[in-house]
């Protein structure tokens, strides 16, 4: 909190609830003060008239007696009794008989007298006294036969009257400004450590999250009240970030079905133009290869035996080009499916068997070194399909490598798959998984190129025209469809070379 700077809701405290009562208290001072006052004044005035009955009785019989100094006497005794400026004792006609301290000198004229003398009752006045204000009052004096004789005049400052209550109203308007002063600053103060401290900071908090810290929590602390928005602010935050949440897995799945889609798209026009390709080159290329084969054995002639050899190759590479587009583009579900439980060590063999047949003499030697699956887990797969990725991963490591190829596989439990795998699900978790490993000595992953990139359909690190860029496409594909996982980085065991891993699961025999 700033100095001397005020929150909203301590102004409005302040205008609605201190204001309004320190308002109502000062009003009653002034009521209580005023009663006050008119309570002093009558005060005063009873002990004036009492002073004036005190004497009245004395003066009386002074002045039937003639006596002169008993009334000075009399006069005199006022002082003793009370706070007086004056006193002084007239006749009937309104002369003056005797006086003491502050005194007018004749009221002959005076109407007061004559009243006094008619009504024979007292009476009070405000007069001008030796240039002094005075407040007066007048006693009527009675002789034996309840005749007027004369009157007393006893005289008091008029100021008196007002500076006691001056003194007490100072005393209680000073008071009443301290205490309103105290009052504010309680408020103030025990307002901002009681409440002000904790709406600061929920402010505080709102305005981290408004500049975009969705991560930031109010503290929730303080009044029961403020807890509890600071609690519901947080809540409302949770329930935002889970929805923000939902909304981009949903934009992802959104982002992926398009994806998928556009994929699909591409590939069917691929697979329409494939279909086409297939059936023109099919016959051709049989033809072609069939002669080939005739006139191999209708020649004995070496250069011409090498020469067909070759047409006849290069009809098989054409063949398997057109089959592999055919593979990638034909939809799974167009596809006729073959799940069933792998033999995993045949079908290793049966994968070298058609690799060496396709290789030269000179090639690099394929080694094999399959675990068994351990008892009570399958491997489920579609064995075509599974044959045909390990072909192509196979084919590649025995096109790039110069002396060796090694293909070998573990059963591994989840905790030692590759964290990247990401495979997040309950059941992942618990199955044990396949690793088919092919490892070749080659040159190894040309720096810069990636998995996403070497997975691509139609991307190839080969010389042009030595491949179709389709061979992991398809084992991308294949090992998807199985819920698997495909891993192609360069060997981590010192050597150089190239390491491709299938991740595919195995499931439990009881839940075939």
């Amino acid at each position: 909190m700033k100095v001397f700077e005020l929150s909203g809701m301590q102004r409005a405290l302040l205008l609605y609830v201190v204001l309004p009562i320190l308002a109502v208290v000062g009003i009653g001072i002034g009521v209580g003060l005023e009663r006050m006052n008119v309570q002093e004044s009558e005060r005063l005035k009873d002990d004036l008239e009492l002073l004036g009955r005190a004497i009245r009785v004395p003066v009386g019989e002074a002045l039937v007696a003639g006596d002169d100094e008993a009334v000075q006497r009399a006069l005199d005794s006022v002082f003793e009794i009370g706070r007086v400026y004056g006193a002084s004792v007239f006749d009937v006609n309104g002369n003056r008989v005797a006086s003491a301290g502050i005194a007018e000198a004749d009221l002959s004229r005076s109407r007061v007298a004559q009243e006094l003398v008619m009504t024979g009752e007292q009476q009070e006045r405000v007069r001008q006294i030796s240039g002094m204000q005075m407040y007066s009052h007048f006693v009527p004096v009675f002789d034996d036969f309840r005749q007027a004789n004369g009157f007393i005049q006893i005289n008091r400052q008029a100021s008196d009257f007002d500076a006691s209550f001056k003194r007490l109203s100072l005393w209680a308007w000073g008071i009443w400004a301290m205490m309103a002063l105290l009052t504010i600053t309680i408020v103030i103060f025990g307002h901002y450590r009681g409440v002000g401290r904790y709406v600061n900071t929920v402010k505080q908090s709102m305005n981290r999250v408004e500049a975009g810290d969705r991560e930031h929590r109010a503290a929730e602390q303080g009044p029961g009240e403020l807890a509890n928005i600071a609690r519901g602010l947080n809540q409302m935050l949770d329930s935002m970030q889970a929805n923000e949440r939902e909304l981009e897995v949903h934009r992802q799945h959104e982002q992926e079905m398009a994806n998928k889609l556009q994929h699909q798209e591409k590939m069917a026009a691929i697979g329409s133009v494939a279909s086409g390709i297939a059936h023109e080159l099919g016959a051709p290329l049989t033809v072609i290869d069939g002669r080939a084969r005739r006139l191999l054995k209708a020649t004995d002639d070496a250069e011409n035996h090498r020469q067909l050899q070759a047409i006849r190759g290069q009809v098989g590479r054409l063949t398997r080009i057109v089959q592999q587009l055919l593979n990638y583009c034909r939809p799974a579900s167009e596809q006729e499916s073959m799940v069933a439980a792998v033999a995993i060590e045949r079908l290793v063999n049966e994968v070298a068997a058609s690799v060496r047949h396709e290789q030269p003499a000179n090639s690099p030697e394929l080694m094999m070194d399959a675990t068994p699956i351990p008892q009570g887990w399958r491997l489920i797969a579609d064995e075509p399909r599974l044959e045909l990725a390990l072909v192509n991963v196979l084919r590649n490591a025995a096109q790039v490598a110069t002396q060796q190829v090694r293909l070998s596989t573990q059963i591994l439990p989840y905790a030692e798959a590759p964290k990247e795998l990401e495979l997040n699900s309950t059941s992942a978790k618990e199955q044990l998984w396949l690793c088919i490993c092919v490892q070749d000595d080659g040159p190894g992953l040309v720096e810069g190129v990636n998995q996403r990139e070497l997975v691509k359909p139609f991307f190839s690190t080969k010389g042009e025209g030595e491949g179709t860029g389709l061979g992991l496409a398809i084992v991308d594909n294949v090992v998807q469809e199985h819920g698997g996982r495909l891993q192609i980085s360069n060997r981590n065991d010192g050597l150089k070379g190239c390491e491709v891993r299938l991740w595919l699961p195995l499931a439990a025999a009881d839940k075939e």
